[in-house]
Formats: structure tokens, sequence, C-alpha cells
């Protein structure tokens, strides 16, 4: 491997909104996750709601701006 051209790989922090915290390697120097197998329906068992419609507002706001006509598709 050549020296001097790749990342520093270290020990970073990855941090969840529910408090859980890990330790892990990456080239990134902080994580931040939205949902981490503490808080995650699959493994909890629970039904955790996620704010996915500002999101989704976003999109369609984005992409609904422009309609295609027939005309237009030819």
């Amino acid at each position: 491997m050549k020296q001097g051209i790749h990342p520093e790989f270290s020990e970073v922090l990855v941090k969840c909104p529910c408090g859980a915290t890990y330790t892990t390697k990456s080239t990134s120097k902080k994580i931040y996750v939205e949902i981490c197998s503490k808080c995650h329906p699959f493994y909890t068992g629970k039904q955790k709601l996620i704010d996915s419609a500002g999101k989704i507002e976003k999109f369609k706001k984005r992409y609904s701006a422009k309609k295609i006509t027939a005309e237009e598709n030819k």
C-alpha cells in the first residue's frame, strides 16, 4: 500500500437519539444514527413512530413542481 494516501482509521463514537452509544472504527470523525438495535422495533418488539412525514412532503414538493404532459413526453 502507498503511504500517505489513505484516510486515518480510528475509533469513533456512534450516537443514537435513544441515548445509546457504541464505539467502532471508521474513517469518519463522528457517526449519528437514527435508529439502533436498542430502539429498533425488530429487536425490541415495540412499535416506534419515525417522523418520515417531513421527508415525504419534501420529496413531493421537489418532484411535483414540474408536471410532464403527454406532448412533452414524445
